[in-house]
């Protein structure tokens, strides 16, 4: 399964990686930037897809993806005091944004661009952001969890 995971995690990186997500923000794109992105991803696919995994699945799948994050930190040069203090911020920021997106369906278009701007610096207007995840909620919503587990997929919404 870890490979499963190994999968997703490298899906959600490569739709993290689309470079049309960073062209409407304030400052250049930094790290946190693609984190934040990459946490949105990953919260809505959770959302989708909670009810295809297990809790202990989910649990493991979490587990492995912030562990990828805190490598990638480390990666950067970060110590550890430093690390476990991000980690723990971005911990908190992914709980917040899922919890945020729960409520997605529910939302107007202007609550949805308030929700984005909230996390993501945008330059005019947060519509493309609407638009590309309301694409990726609908691509989620018709595509099986298992496209995701396959080796590096190309998606296009």
């Amino acid at each position: 399964m870890k490979n499963d995971y190994l999968n997703i995690y490298n899906n959600l990186i490569k739709l993290t990686r689309n470079k049309n997500l960073y062209l409407n923000l304030k400052n250049n794109d930094t790290f946190s930037d693609r984190l934040v992105v990459l946490l949105f991803h990953y919260s809505f696919f959770l959302k989708i897809y909670k009810s295809q995994i297990s809790t202990k699945e989910s649990q493991d799948l979490f587990d492995f993806i912030i562990r990828q994050i805190e490598l990638s930190i480390r990666e950067i040069g970060y110590g550890d005091v430093s690390v476990n203090k991000k980690m723990k911020d971005y911990v908190n920021l992914f709980y917040l944004i899922l919890e945020k997106i729960e409520t997605w369906d529910n939302k107007d278009k202007s609550s949805k661009m308030a929700l984005i701007a909230e996390f993501i610096n945008i330059k005019d207007n947060g519509v493309f952001f609407i638009s590309y995840f309301d694409k990726y909620r609908d691509f989620l919503l018709n595509n099986p969890l298992k496209i995701f587990t396959k080796d590096i997929i190309d998606l296009k919404f």
